[in-house]
């Protein structure tokens, strides 16, 4: 179920680094943060304790507890007695010690429904050029944690494209292998043996993403692929169904990865890569999603684009432009 953007004294509890995102909301921040100053700006310093629950007689509920965000005093979640909260401060201090260093920097930081989930965008050094053109791919780490039960503390490699500021999937979010899980112990210490392991990890996905994004960037697929390709993601429905919304989307696929942003540069253009960006162009910024207001509809794209089915259609992408470049 899609979460709106938090809020905290009556602010979207959102704060961002940089040009105002898509959904343009929240709170801008004049350099890259640091734990502390993303933490205060999208009102994310709050905590949550675990309270007994109790029927309407007065009986306690055995093994559960509710997890309660006690600045707003609401119920973020209900969870069985052997649960662990992990504080805001903690979930991003684990980085701290590689921020002082300088390996990366805070650039959006936010809570999505009542607080129950948190995420934050770090920005690690250097980038990816593809195919020593000026499209460039930044290397983001995305952390998000929640109080509700709902997930483990993760964090995802999360490539961005400049041009554009698409967010590459290469992996599904919910499948193995993507992303890691942070154990979270008491001294310092242990917290930089885990960030160090961590960027440790982010270097080789990226080293491989670097080699894997180049060689997309070098296959031109033939009009026949390319229909296939677009065909693969977005198929007729079953016979006697009305395929007009799928024609509708697969021509804007065509039309993006003609006139895509960034598309026209000569070392990419017509290529696989641009064809898979066509389509985490269309999820990022094109598809419509829902909500009653503004609010409701940039809450929802971003769940979608993070962690939803937008994600995992990129993802799709991504290992169908492989097979295509890689099989012939």
């Amino acid at each position: 179920m899609p979460h709106n953007l938090a809020t905290t004294n009556g602010k979207v509890s959102f704060a961002y680094f940089g040009e105002p995102p898509w959904h343009g909301l929240g709170q801008q921040l004049d350099a890259p943060a640091t734990a502390q100053e993303a933490i205060t700006a999208a009102g994310l310093d709050y905590e949550v304790q675990l309270t007994p629950i109790a029927t309407y007689d007065g009986l306690t509920v055995e093994g559960r507890r509710a997890v309660v965000r006690y600045d707003k005093q609401e119920v973020l979640g209900i969870v069985s007695d052997r649960y662990v909260p992990v504080q805001n401060r903690q979930a991003f201090g684990f980085l701290d010690a590689v921020v002082a260093d300088g390996g990366l920097r805070y650039h959006t930081a936010g809570a999505l429904g009542k607080g129950e989930k948190i995420f934050l965008l770090a920005k690690l050094s250097g980038n990816i050029r593809v195919k020593n053109s000026d499209d460039l791919v930044d290397k983001f780490l995305l952390l998000a944690n929640s109080h509700d039960g709902s997930s483990a503390l993760r964090v995802f490699f999360t490539p961005i494209r400049v041009v554009c500021q698409n967010t590459l999937s290469m992996a599904e979010r919910r499948g193995q292998g993507q992303g890691v899980s942070i154990l979270h112990k008491g001294d310092l210490e242990a917290k930089i043996r885990e960030a160090q392991r961590v960027l440790g990890l982010a270097q080789r996905f990226y080293d491989d993403a670097s080699a894997q994004i180049n060689r997309l960037a070098g296959y031109y697929p033939s009009a026949a692929e390319l229909a296939g390709y677009f065909r693969a993601l977005y198929p007729d429905p079953e016979e006697g169904k009305d395929n007009r919304r799928a024609e509708r989307v697969r021509n804007e696929l065509h039309r993006l990865f003609e006139e895509g942003q960034g598309h026209d540069m000569p070392e990419i253009r017509r290529s696989a890569w641009t064809a898979y960006n066509a389509v985490t162009e269309l999820v990022d910024h094109c598809r419509p999603s829902r909500g009653t207001n503004d609010l409701d509809r940039a809450s929802n794209r971003l769940e979608s684009v993070w962690w939803g089915n937008g994600a995992g259609l990129k993802a799709k992408a991504w290992d169908l432009a492989l097979q295509m470049a890689t099989s012939n």
